[in-house]
């Protein structure tokens, strides 16, 4: 499993899509903010939009990770008339402009309730992905594409269609923005550093070993002071940081499963299940049992 794969399969998200919108400028779309682990999106299937000076435009796909309330517009907001509502598929929404035309798939990405803190941590509050004209981003078009085309002409089979492409589409665009970014924070910035991905995949390939700083920075053929810099500036946490991150929420997995918290604790790489306890409980603000029987 690559890398990416392997960390998202840590961090369980669902995706849903549920508002069309085609807005006739002067528009505006203001959105609550969302509670904690709802992640509101935008996809800009045509046409263009503003956010907070911002331009946005065909193909692009703005998402608030931590859910602040936000302001999309086209125009003076003072002269948008309200937009009304009409039931379908998606529910649709339209207003009665007599400017150019906006048409914008919305939804939101739900991280579990405990269990994804790690992977928000290393989100900004805003991220933006822009897929016209780059070739990196051609899957995660297509799919844009295909979600517009079900959603404006229902047929047989369309909300299963829908509910299946929208599942592909945080993990298409989290491999885009991390090809795209200059910089990335957190987490997912040892993945987009080429020479730690040895390390970040060993840790997660088995995080019940016990990993020295020399064994990781010599799966990365790096001495051991140059991996420990890299990573630092990388991920703004130490790999003992980050391998317990990831080993607390492996363990969180299993917990869901139903597995008992010994098992979990010693598949996870704690030979003490007094101190697997802790751990999980400094991640979670629960202890393993606890957490288990709230999953269950």
């Amino acid at each position: 499993m690559d890398t990416l794969s392997h960390l998202l399969s840590l961090y369980p998200v669902r995706t849903a899509l549920d508002v069309r919108c085609r807005f006739d400028a002067p528009w505006v779309l203001d959105h609550q903010g969302a509670p904690h682990g709802v992640a509101p999106y935008h996809l800009i299937v045509h046409g263009e939009a503003l956010y907070d000076g911002m331009p946005l435009q065909t193909g692009d796909i703005i998402v608030f990770p931590h859910g602040a309330a936000h302001r999309l517009h086209i125009g003076d907001p003072a002269q948008a008339t309200p937009p009304h509502a009409a039931p379908g598929l998606l529910r649709f929404e339209s207003n009665q402009g007599d400017g150019p035309q906006t048409d914008i798939l919305c939804g939101e990405f739900h991280f579990g309730a405990d269990g994804s803190d790690g992977l928000l941590a290393a989100l900004p509050a805003v991220l933006v992905v822009r897929t016209a004209g780059r070739s990196e981003a051609q899957s995660l078009r297509h799919l844009m594409r295909m979600l517009q085309e079900e959603a404006e002409m229902p047929r047989a089979g369309s909300e299963a269609i829908i509910r299946q492409l929208a599942s592909a589409l945080f993990a298409l665009l989290m491999r885009t923005w991390l090809e795209q970014a200059l910089s990335v924070p957190g987490l997912f910035g040892v993945l987009a550093e080429r020479r730690l991905q040895p390390a970040i995949n060993s840790m997660l390939a088995a995080p019940e070993k016990p990993w020295t700083l020399e064994a990781l920075a010599e799966a990365g053929h790096m001495s051991r002071a140059t991996f420990a810099r890299l990573f630092k500036q990388a991920a703004n946490a130490t790999p003992a940081e980050v391998l317990t991150q990831l080993r607390m929420a492996r363990a969180a997995r299993l917990l869901d499963q139903g597995r008992a918290a010994g098992q979990v604790g010693e598949a996870v790489g704690y030979q003490s299940e007094a101190a697997f306890n802790r751990a999980f409980k400094r991640q979670y603000g629960v202890g393993p049992g606890a957490y288990r029987k709230r999953a269950a």
